[in-house]
């Protein structure tokens, strides 16, 4: 699967992110042209629970705690 690079802070920041936008999506007055973009919570959410993020993984970062050898 994909390597873990998103620690245990940036994850809940994520979820939290992710759970506004798709909050905002569903109880934001459908008169709102663009309202369909709170969707993009969705990537967030799923980059949380893999604990991976490919735009991370691209860029060499890692928001883990480094390991003590």
């Amino acid at each position: 699967m994909f390597k873990k690079n998103v620690g245990s802070v940036d994850r809940v920041l994520r979820i939290l992110l992710g759970l506004a936008l798709l909050a905002g999506f569903f109880f934001w007055p459908s008169e709102a042209g663009y309202r369909w973009w709170m969707l993009i919570g969705v990537v967030p959410l799923a980059t949380a629970f893999m604990s991976s993020c490919p735009v991370y993984s691209l860029l060499g970062m890692s928001t883990c705690p480094m390991k003590k050898s």
